[in-house]
């Protein structure tokens, strides 16, 4: 694990202000559907026996139970933190890639998190059922895409309404479609 100096342990004041309110889940939602984020911001949460989010749930516990599991720290919820080769490592589990960009930006939103706090990270990516891992690096490239996320998140979740339902190739599994199609 590498650390930067005590000066820099913290959130920057402006980034913490940026932040507040978003977190890795919204930033998943994000890059599916914007009306999500609306809701989810909300606590207006998804049906949590939808079966694909109940075998999400199995999925991660059973196929990584030796694994320590969970870390949190403000607004980051990781779903595995370990040391290989000296270097702090940070899953994120998904049960197949059909999202991967919304996986990949949530990972690296937490990688970022990571290295405001002071703490350098890799990611990886793993997709259980296709047995497939992904190694997943923070870039400069990667960090103006977030910030400009944030921002956008900011701008849907203070809307008084939610952004207008669309039909997307997501809605069809979408534990949420109750919100947008009943």
């Amino acid at each position: 694990m590498i650390m930067r100096g005590k000066e820099e342990s913290r959130l920057s004041a402006a980034t913490e202000r940026e932040l507040l309110g978003v977190n890795g889940t919204l930033i998943w939602y994000y890059y599916i559907c914007k009306r999500e984020v609306w809701l989810m911001a909300r606590q207006l949460n998804p049906d949590e026996h939808d079966e694909n989010l109940e075998w999400g749930r199995f999925l991660h516990e059973w196929r990584y139970a030796r694994e320590k599991k969970e870390l949190s720290f403000q607004n980051v919820k990781l779903d595995i933190a370990g040391e290989r080769d000296g270097k702090m490592v940070v899953a994120e589990v998904k049960k197949s890639s059909k999202y991967r960009q919304s996986a990949e930006m949530q990972l690296l939103f937490y990688l970022w998190q990571l290295r405001e706090a002071g703490v350098e990270a890799v990611g990886e990516l793993r997709f259980p059922e296709e047995k497939r891992r992904e190694i997943i690096q923070l870039d400069e490239s990667s960090v103006q895409k977030l910030k400009a996320a944030v921002s956008d998140i900011r701008r849907i979740v203070a809307a008084g309404v939610p952004p207008k339902a669309e039909k997307i190739g997501y809605c069809k599994n979408c534990a949420y479609r109750e919100f947008c199609w009943a």
